[in-house]
């Protein structure tokens, strides 16, 4: 569990929330503006219609939480440090009968922003840190909580009871088998292949 403390309200040069894509909410931050010599703290708290937009970004089929809570640092001369926490509080349809699934997020969130960052050689691209970004104009807050969230969420969130459904194999136009009608054929095959293999015991003639 991460502690959550309260921050002063955003500096200056956060620019007035505005939609990067329609009905997205934005906290962007231009790097030009940012403190160089302290962090610059920010809590981002989406407004029901902002969250309503995440969730349908997401496929959620509800936002009740958001918050990302946390500062940017500047780290060196050029580059900077993003560390917050972010808390969510979601609801997700499960993947095998559609239901309601809610949950609960709780996770740190970094990224690092470089000035110079170089374009990796073919055989380096596997080893470059997820977390580290080129140095943009624009630093948005919020687009980062819908990122940090999209990959906080359960992949294939299950309800309780939930069960994959039974497999089926059949050409179009023809009645399937399912796993149950399969399973006799299975024992067959094991016995064919066992009398395919040679014996390996003693032989005579006679």
């Amino acid at each position: 569990m991460t502690t959550k403390r309260d921050l002063p309200p955003a500096s200056p040069s956060a620019e007035p929330a505005g939609p990067a894509v329609a009905g997205m909410p934005s906290l962007p931050f231009r790097t030009q503006s940012l403190a160089t010599r302290k962090p610059t703290r920010f809590d981002f708290r989406p407004d029901t219609a902002g969250r309503a937009a995440i969730a349908a970004a997401l496929g959620l089929l509800d936002l009740s939480k958001l918050r990302l809570t946390g500062e940017i640092r500047p780290a060196g001369r050029h580059d900077f440090d993003l560390v917050a926490d972010l808390t969510a509080a979601a609801v997700q349809p499960c993947s095998v009968t559609m239901a309601p699934v809610p949950c609960t997020v709780t996770e740190p969130v970094h990224r690092r922003f470089v000035a110079e960052m170089t374009t990796p050689e073919v055989d380096e691209i596997e080893m470059v840190d997820a977390e580290i970004d080129p140095l943009p104009e624009v630093i948005d807050v919020a687009a980062i909580a819908a990122e940090a969230l999209a990959l906080a969420l359960p992949l294939y969130p299950r309800a309780p009871g939930a069960a994959l459904g039974e497999a089926v194999y059949a050409p179009p136009g023809v009645t399937p088998l399912g796993d149950t009608d399969l399973k006799p054929f299975a024992g067959l095959s094991a016995l064919a292949d066992k009398l395919k293999k040679p014996d390996s015991g003693p032989t005579s003639d006679g």
